[in-house]
Parts: structure tokens; sequence; C-alpha cells
């Protein structure tokens, strides 16, 4: 029985698992891993598959059963991560988005966040004015399909492309002009290299978003930024804090706390509520990644983070890669042949169709939405005209690209978020008063209270069950048995028994002669 035990337990930890992980071209990567396999084995395993070096800016996502996205911990046995059944389905995708993106070293690093900025067009998250849409587009249009060639690419070509949730008429003209007279001759990684630069300077670059509403339930998204935290909310960013400002975060619950200490010792506390407990610790570890990966000049420097209040543990967390410097260092010393790079071209994308066909801005009413997630279901799903609210726009820009939106195919890790058309206060979100704090003191301390009082309780009925009970365990009677118990039963527990015993007899007696 003990062999066909042992047998059967390394069975289990052999057993192997299929793994699926999408790719930012929207290929697939099909691989088994061993029970006991880290995130670390698997991520390499798929920058193998890539020729990639410059691997730190990327990540591997998943969503779970309850359709909340996680980072893969690269620490952690992958399986243990995964809470549904295989085979596990992920995708390979920009965790860190380079600071300076034209700055990387190799163009296989160049074009793989090319390839996920364009994914950012596409869903909403990169937002801009309508001449800079234009422009980026045209340097896709550029990268895929080459010159303007009138013999190939007859009038309204660049309407096969969707490059946007929403776009019109006039912005698929402004498109093509940039394209048939501007970009003539630049070769596919040329346009890919200033497509980056002209996003890099864009608000909203390296925008990821978490849905939350604030303390006056106004919706909000806050994100994570090369170069700080920001809250997006009707259309504007209505808040942008430098990382250095950003002093701790921690979460609560459903609750999040940004702690930020500014110019002339001004200090606030930004609070947001997130859907739910799991969404607002997905959101407090990637503020803690996102923080020590930009700010801090060493790995070494990097410190485990707890999430507590003054009396209760919380979650604890430590981000574990390299941070930006060192990685910019490591960088620097490649040296290699350029590998070759397999270029998507014009095959079709679910999320990002390459060649599709729909309705355009003369065609459908315009109507004001409000902003929906999409679900993240099993399979694909169809991006719907009501998945998509109007664009967002930047509080410095001017009119952003809008339209109604083409259906497409988005994959299921992919959130989608776009922001709603609704009034902001910032200071809705700042905890000013100082009775809130007080008052979160008081309740603190009323915590401490009660598990005190739990507590004592707790001993006196193991006090009472020690010396009034007649139960002759062997744990009991070894406890009574000690001197110091016997001394404390007879010096102190008796005398207290009688007097209270006498005490409770004078009110008895008292109450009968009334």
């Amino acid at each position: 029985m003990l062999s066909r035990w042992m047998s059967g337990s390394s069975r289990n930890l052999d057993r192997e698992y299929n793994c699926t992980v999408r790719l930012l071209d929207d290929s697939e990567y099909p691989c088994t891993i061993q029970r006991d396999a880290k995130g670390q084995y698997l991520f390499d395993l798929l920058c193998h598959h890539l020729n990639l070096l410059e691997k730190d800016y990327f990540g591997i996502r998943f969503v779970d059963p309850d359709k909340q996205r996680h980072w893969l911990e690269f620490t952690k046995s992958v399986v243990k991560q995964m809470r549904a059944q295989p085979p596990f389905t992920m995708c390979f995708r920009v965790k860190f988005y380079p600071t300076d993106p034209a700055a990387l070293k190799e163009e296989i690093t160049r074009y793989l966040v090319f390839l996920q900025i364009k994914r950012d067009l596409y869903h909403g998250r990169l937002l801009c004015k309508t001449s800079d849409a234009a422009l980026l587009a045209a340097y896709i249009l550029q990268a895929e399909i080459g010159d303007y060639d009138p013999g190939k690419h007859p009038e309204g070509y660049s309407s096969k492309f969707q490059f946007f949730p929403k776009h019109s008429e006039k912005l698929e003209r402004k498109i093509a002009e940039i394209h048939k007279s501007e970009l003539s001759g630049q070769t596919p990684a040329t346009s890919e290299l200033n497509f980056l630069r002209k996003a890099q300077t864009l608000e909203t670059y390296g925008v990821d978003p978490h849905p939350c509403k604030d303390v006056s339930g106004n919706a909000a998204f806050l994100a994570f930024t090369p170069f700080g935290f920001v809250v997006l909310q009707g259309n504007k960013r209505v808040h942008f804090i430098k990382w250095n400002e950003v002093t701790k975060m921690k979460f609560e619950g459903k609750t999040f706390y940004l702690y930020v200490s500014q110019k002339e010792e001004k200090k606030i506390v930004l609070t947001y509520f997130a859907p739910t407990p799991e969404a607002c610790k997905h959101l407090w570890k990637c503020g803690i990644e996102n923080q020590a990966f930009y700010k801090l000049e060493k790995s070494s420097q990097v410190r485990t983070v707890s999430s507590s209040n003054l009396f209760f543990k919380g979650s604890r967390f430590r981000y574990s890669g390299r941070v930006a410097k060192e990685v910019m260092e490591s960088s620097a010393k490649i040296k290699r042949e350029p590998p070759e790079i397999h270029r998507a071209g014009l095959v079709p994308s679910r999320s990002c169709p390459s060649i599709t066909h729909g309705p355009r801005l003369s065609s459908v009413p315009r109507t004001r939405r409000r902003a929906v997630h999409i679900s993240i279901m099993e399979g694909l799903e169809s991006l719907r005209d009501s998945a998509h609210s109007t664009p967002v726009r930047s509080a410095s820009h001017g009119d952003a690209f809008a339209g109604p939106g083409r259906s497409g195919r988005a994959e299921s890790s992919e959130r989608v978020a776009v922001i709603a058309d609704e009034s902001y206060s910032p200071a809705d979100s700042v905890l000013p008063t100082p009775a809130q704090q007080v008052n979160k003191f008081l309740l603190s301390v009323l915590r401490l209270l009660l598990v005190t009082v739990g507590l004592l309780f707790v001993l006196l009925l193991l006090l009472i069950v020690l010396t009034e009970s007649d139960l002759d365990t062997a744990f009991f009677r070894d406890i009574r048995q000690t001197p110091e118990f016997e001394q404390f039963h007879y010096q102190y527990f008796c005398p207290l028994r009688r007097w209270f015993a006498c005490k409770l007899r004078a009110v008895v007696n008292l109450l009968i002669d009334t």
C-alpha cells in the first residue's frame, strides 16, 4: 500500500499541464509545464521562443474564474496561481512600459512594445487628439503595407484597417493623406520607431486602467505610468502624482489608499473603492511593482511591503525583478547580431483586425453612452458598440477621435476600459477632515479592545474548566499538578471565589428583603 501511495504521489508531482500563451501579434505559443514549475520557467521559455533579451519590461497576464486579472508571479508555482482547470490560457504583454521606448537597444524589443501600444490605441487606452491619431495610424499603415502604391491601394484603402475603437471618414482621409505624402520610403523599423516616439509624448502612454470610484461615488480609472500615478475621469486626467511624491500605498478590503507628500510639506491621502477586494489587491500590487521598478536605483533597495493598519496584519508583497535603471545598464551590454523579426503584416488579428469593414460616423447616429467594461468570458468576444463610450480626451489635448465602434475580437485576458463623460471634482478623492482620521483611529482602538476582551473571555473559560470541571484528561492533569497552578489555585483563585460568592449572596439577600 505504501509503495502504491508513493507511486501515485510521484505521478501527481510529474504531471504535465498544457498551457497556451497568446502573444502580442495574436499568435499562440502552446507548451507544457510540470506541476511545480515556477512562473520564471514559463517566462524564460517564452523569451527564448521570441529571441528576447530585454525581457524585464514584459510579463504574463491571466484571468481567474472570477474574471479578475492577475500578473503571473515568477517566484511562485504556475499551477498554484491558476485557479482554473487546465489547460491554462495566458497572455504575453508589456508590464512595465519603457520610459523612452526609442532608446531600447534591440529592434525586436521595440517591435514588441510597438505591438502593445498598437493594441492600446485600438482598445481606447492610448488617447490623443485627431491630428496625433491620424499620424499614429499612418505610421502603422506604413509599417504594415509599405509605401503607397496607386495600383495596390485604391481610394478609401485606409478604411479597411481598424486602428481605433471609433473613427470617422474624415479621419480615414487624413490617415491616407499622411501615408501618401509624408511617410514614403520609411522601412517598417523606422515607422515603428517614429510611432513609439510619438506615442511616448501622450499623457496616457503606458496606462493600464483600473476601474474604481472615489469617496463621492464618481467613476474613475486609476493607472500607473513610467512617470507616476494618474487618475482619469470625465475625459480628463484629474490627478498626476510623480513617483517620488508617493510615500505609501495600502488597501483594506475594497478601499485603496495613496499617501502623497507634495511641495511645502503638503500631505494628502487619496482614497478609492475598487469593485471587489481581489481587484483592490491587484491594484495595490501593481502600484507596488511599478513604484519599485521606476523609482528605485537598485533592486537591493526593494523591501517587503505590508498593507496593514495600526493593529492588524495585512497582505505582504515584494517585487522580485530588476529595476528600470539596472535594465537599461544591462541592455547597453548586449552584443549580438540583431535577431530576425517576423512581422505580422496583414494577418487578421482577433483583437485588432487588420482588415475589417464597418459603419462610419456618417451612417450611424451619434449617441452618448456610459462606459462599461467588457466581461472577460471563456474564449473570444466581440467588442460591441455598447462596450465603448466616447473616447477619452486628455485635459490638455484637443478634440479626440470619435465615431461609432466597429466589431472586433478580444481575447479572454484583455479587459477593455474607457472613461465615461461625467462631472468630477478632484477634491472628491481626498480625505482632508481631521474628524475622519480621528474616527478611523477610534475604530482601530475599538477593534483592539474587542480583541482583548475576547482573549480575556477565552482565558477565563479555560481557567474555569481547569479549576471547577471534573475533566481528567492528560492535558488538564499535567497543568493541575504543576506547583505554579497549585499556588495560584489556593492563594488567589479560592479566596477570589469565596469573595465573589459572598458578594453574590449579599446581593441576592438584598433583593429578597426588598
